[in-house]
């Protein structure tokens, strides 16, 4: 598949997740359908400013527009860095502030996949008793919540729950067609 091709799948797979047709975008990006059938089909290659246009238009995430630009032949624009990343020692520390700030209050932070990043310590006393398998890093929120060896015989209203998180879900693997979601 050439490059062009590529792109264009990518960009009729973003403009079919958000349920536009070919002249829906092309009347919200203020170019052709024409010209959006031609990239889709690969009869045209975006440039780096088109390319990036269509997927603001088409409210692609960040990392994916790093992905429509690489397919297109183009370097990624969009940096992703670890917290871990010295460069993000002062964001990580606002984290920390923040949950401790919510003391006595159970607060945790996670990243896009529902791991644990950091809690403050009102967390641990509602963790005791949890299966240690649960508890191995990296901690998956979801699973722990919801594992009968984890926190779900503890939820009074585990249905409910159950349901708002995996719409929640659902509705995160919508909008950014993250693979380790799905």
């Amino acid at each position: 598949m050439n490059a062009d091709h590529q792109v264009g799948t990518l960009l009729r797979a973003w403009r079919q997740r958000r349920h536009f047709s070919q002249l829906a975008l092309a009347c919200e990006a203020d170019v052709s359908a024409r010209h959006v059938s031609f990239l889709e089909t690969g009869r045209a290659q975006p440039s780096r400013e088109m390319l990036l246009h269509l997927a603001e238009r088409l409210e692609v995430p960040l990392r994916e527009r790093n992905s429509l630009l690489v397919a297109a032949g183009y370097a990624p624009v969009y940096s992703e860095r670890s917290l871990d990343d010295s460069a993000l020692r002062e964001a990580r520390a606002a984290i920390e502030l923040v949950l401790t700030g919510h003391e006595p209050y159970p607060a945790l932070a996670i990243d896009r996949h529902w791991t644990l990043v950091s809690a403050n310590r009102a967390v641990n006393p509602l963790l005791a008793g949890v299966t240690p398998g649960l508890m191995r890093p990296p901690i998956n929120v979801l699973r722990l919540s919801l594992h009968p060896d984890g926190l779900a015989s503890r939820i009074a209203n585990l249905a409910q729950w159950r349901a708002h998180l995996l719409a929640r879900l659902r509705h995160q693997i919508s909008v950014t067609a993250d693979q380790t979601l799905a």
